[in-house]
């Protein structure tokens, strides 16, 4: 958590006075119109308090269809959400939800945006088609999960690129050179994960594979990896880009009479609580998946508070950093290549 400014580091970063900087934060006091408006975007940049008042509030939660049937499947989702809700009752808000399948059905979202009880919207796991409609609503808006490639949107999400990078770098630290990327392709969020891998395998990049799954399910990853041992592709570790998969990598090498981590290591991206009850208890990057909802919403209330004091209100990316799980599925590469039985 970053430091929280006093006023005497907003006034010395202005070059002001700290009189100058109370007036402006309190509202007693005359402050010219232009000053108070730099003086109120600095205290955000700064992560300085502003007093606000938005207890009885409302937010909206747009969440995809994706994001929706998450809850079948790796249940990213629903830690995201409770984080969401814990900060929503800390600071007396209330959540509303208006689940969506496509950018057709965002054509009521104008009118709600104006509802004068409403603080703003939060779009979680959205595509891109999405972007265009909420970047002309006129409210605060947050996207979560995903961002805006033309940094029109404030978001929050995972710093996907380096926590796929930190899982590759442990499975080489292990001494893997020939490594599979299984993954489902798609989403932005997905592919820079699948960065990620290449930048830690740098000038390597040529030993590495990718298994591609047609769902994000432990059945769809199983048929994939089973695929690939049968069509003698090598390898001697496998980063999954999410838990589910890793757990369908898993039950396709004790299939093909390969052992974890003997003869292939296998670690995911999530940090899900149930990865820790997989066999062997399966090594992962845990995303700070309930910090990413309390962010978020975090994120709008400041949004919320300088769109109402300033008319350039700057728009912000946060990526959460993730931490590595050592478990049971990884370990020293083996001296031979994968060979399934």
């Amino acid at each position: 958590m970053a430091k929280r400014a006093r006023i005497r580091d907003i006034a010395e970063h202005l070059g002001i006075s700290t009189a100058t900087v109370s007036r402006a934060i309190s509202g007693k006091g005359y402050v010219r119109e232009e000053l108070g408006e730099k003086i109120r975007a600095a205290a955000i940049e700064l992560n300085y308090g502003l007093p606000e008042d938005f207890a009885g509030k409302r937010v909206l939660l747009v969440v995809s269809h994706e994001a929706m049937i998450d809850f079948e499947r790796s249940q990213f989702t629903m830690y995201v959400l409770e984080g969401l809700r814990r900060r929503a009752s800390e600071r007396g808000l209330v959540i509303d939800n208006h689940a969506i399948r496509s950018a057709d059905e965002l054509d009521g979202l104008a009118e709600l945006a104006r509802a004068s009880d409403l603080l703003g919207i939060l779009f979680l796991t959205v595509d891109d088609s999405i972007l265009k409609p909420a970047r002309s609503l006129e409210c605060p808006v947050v996207l979560v999960n995903t961002d805006d490639p033309e940094m029109r949107l404030s978001s929050v999400t995972p710093c996907n690129r380096s926590a796929a990078a930190m899982a590759a770098r442990h499975l080489t630290d292990l001494g893997h050179e020939r490594i599979a990327f299984l993954t489902k392709p798609g989403r932005r969020t997905i592919q820079r994960r699948l960065e990620g891998v290449r930048d830690a395998l740098g000038s390597r990049q040529d030993t590495m594979i990718v298994i591609e799954a047609e769902d994000w399910t432990v059945q769809a990853a199983q048929a994939a990896v089973a695929e690939a041992l049968a069509d003698d592709r090598q390898f001697t570790g496998i980063v999954a880009a999410g838990d589910i998969l890793a757990a369908g990598a898993l039950i396709a090498l004790h299939a093909a009479g390969l052992r974890v981590p003997e003869d292939v290591s296998v670690i995911g991206i999530d940090g899900l609580p149930q990865g820790a009850y997989l066999a062997p208890a399966l090594t992962t990057v845990s995303i700070p998946m309930q910090a990413i909802g309390a962010y978020s919403l975090d994120m709008l209330c400041n949004t919320a508070q300088l769109q109402g004091t300033s008319r350039n209100f700057p728009v912000s990316r946060i990526e959460l950093a993730c931490s590595l799980t050592k478990r049971n599925s990884t370990g020293l590469r083996a001296s031979r290549v994968v060979e399934p039985v």
